[in-house]
């Protein structure tokens, strides 16, 4: 089986998510219905949502200002890393992941590649 990394990616205002707490409690019971199914298939490693401050290091400096945001303001709001057979399996699932109820939202799919132990 194979490890999948899903970037959730959503649009966000000058200093925070677009989200309200109010969108964030309604969405509770689909987001945990949705992973609760990749869950119960046994294929579940890991999910959270990241906080929308953050730092970034670079080989110059640390700057502890605003996350990375594409320049339509859209950034990486949480992941989830699953294990599949197939690619077409988890974009099945990604096709009804709650984030796509947003504007400017997506989930982007990337293989990982395990690294050697020596």
């Amino acid at each position: 089986m194979t490890s999948y990394l899903l970037l959730f990616r959503n649009a966000s205002a000058a200093d925070g998510y677009l989200a309200t707490s109010q969108d964030m409690a309604d969405d509770m019971p689909k987001w945990e219905a949705w992973i609760g199914n990749i869950a119960m298939n046994g294929k579940l490693v890991s999910t959270a949502p990241i906080q929308y401050h953050g730092s970034i290091v670079t080989a110059e400096s640390t700057e502890n200002a605003q996350p990375y945001k594409e320049a339509s303001s859209v950034l990486v709001s949480g992941f989830l890393i699953c294990q599949s057979d197939s690619l077409e399996e988890v974009q099945q699932w990604s096709k009804s992941c709650p984030i796509l109820k947003y504007p400017k939202s997506s989930v982007e799919i990337r293989a990982l590649v395990p690294f050697p132990i020596s």
